[in-house]
């Protein structure tokens, strides 16, 4: 295990609402961008991947082009060996397939005339192209990470910061663990979830059934039931159903999926050994990820843009202010999930330090 650093993480912040405006937002995310000396790692002919979610389909949250634009203009003046990038879903949806995802991401704003970079999934057609990490960690011996992930010299991870129902919250250690990985890295990160239906409360709907991408429900009595077999733990069913009738191990299948995918954001971490930023939008905060296919309603108000280096700094900075603008621990409201964990662990293993200093820009 690594030991922390002993001095704290600068977490840089500016406060920032949709309200302001596209130009607005994407001249207060420039000055986080700039503060992380991000640009002094670029060489010419560097390949620097920016790692985003583009919204499910139905999804407004995400973080919108526009507000790139000018991050991405500092980045062309060093190379032109830039571009956006996820990786596809474990989960059936437009975005478990390169074309599907590609399309998606066009008409979510993501053009070669609104950013002027290109689209790349980096897993390839259907999730299969990837390579291992070597980590030997508690959870995970070798991560299982997309292919131009790892071709790439650089990352910029930007992360739409929102709350989670295995996680608590999803944002930059999630979209660099679960975000980075192949289709097979994501099902070993899911493999020990095991959701259950609480028939007593099931009406025998089919929503779930039909969302299932392993087609591990069925339908009995007008009772549904879920095959541990067939399972891949994606979640899906849980965030469907509408009468709160699937059921998780919040303990024991949070804490695995959250130590897991710390584990998975260390690998990607280690792997560009200091060639890697991040930034987190804390503006429309929902209780659900992007990956919902729908248009949810805030748990908080806008809150601004801030960036670190330090991962684990970074989300637990953006915790901090979600929580002490809402009053309470909003993200526990949701799905009573300690989120927690995950920062627990990731100072653990080296990822960071949950020691920060909060610096605000004007």
């Amino acid at each position: 295990m690594k030991v922390q650093n002993k001095l704290p993480s600068k977490v840089y912040f500016i406060p920032a609402k949709r309200e302001d405006g596209h130009k607005a937002v994407a001249k207060k995310a420039e000055k986080i961008f700039l503060q992380a000396g991000f640009l002094d790692q670029i060489e010419k002919n560097s390949y620097v991947a920016l790692k985003i979610h583009f919204g499910e389909k139905g999804n407004t949250g995400f973080i919108k082009p526009q507000w790139l634009r000018d991050i991405i203009s500092h980045i062309e003046n060093k190379t032109s060996h830039m571009f956006l990038t996820d990786t596809n879903t474990l989960y059936v949806s437009q975005r478990s397939n390169s074309v599907d995802h590609l399309r998606l991401a066009q008409e979510h704003g993501f053009t070669q005339d609104a950013v002027g970079i290109p689209v790349v999934i980096a897993d390839g057609l259907i999730g299969r192209d990837g390579d291992e990490i070597q980590i030997d960690l508690p959870r995970v011996k070798a991560a299982k990470i997309a292919s131009a992930i790892l071709d790439s010299d650089l990352l910029l991870c930007l992360s739409h910061f929102t709350g989670h129902m295995m996680s608590g919250f999803g944002a930059a250690i999630k979209n660099l663990g679960m975000g980075c990985a192949s289709r097979a890295g994501k099902l070993e990160q899911h493999s020990d979830v095991h959701p259950w239906v609480d028939a007593k409360k099931c009406t025998g709907c089919e929503v779930c059934v039909e969302y299932c991408p392993e087609q591990a429900i069925t339908v009995e009595d007008e009772k549904a039931a879920i095959e541990d077999e067939k399972c891949i733990g994606c979640g899906e069913c849980l965030v469907v159903c509408t009468v709160n009738a699937v059921k998780f191990s919040w303990d024991s299948d949070a804490l695995r999926c959250q130590e897991k995918m710390s584990e998975y954001a260390y690998s990607v971490f280690k792997h560009f050994k200091g060639k890697i930023s991040f930034i987190n939008f804390l503006l429309k905060i929902t209780k659900d990820c992007d990956c919902i296919g729908q248009d949810e309603s805030t748990i908080v108000e806008d809150i601004g843009i801030l960036g670190s280096s330090d991962p684990i700094a970074l989300d637990k900075a953006s915790v901090d202010l979600v929580n002490s603008r809402s009053g309470k621990d909003i993200l526990r409201v949701g799905y009573d999930v300690d989120w927690s964990m995950q920062l627990r662990h990731g100072v653990k293993i080296g990822l960071g330090s949950m020691d920060y200093e909060l610096i605000e820009l004007d």
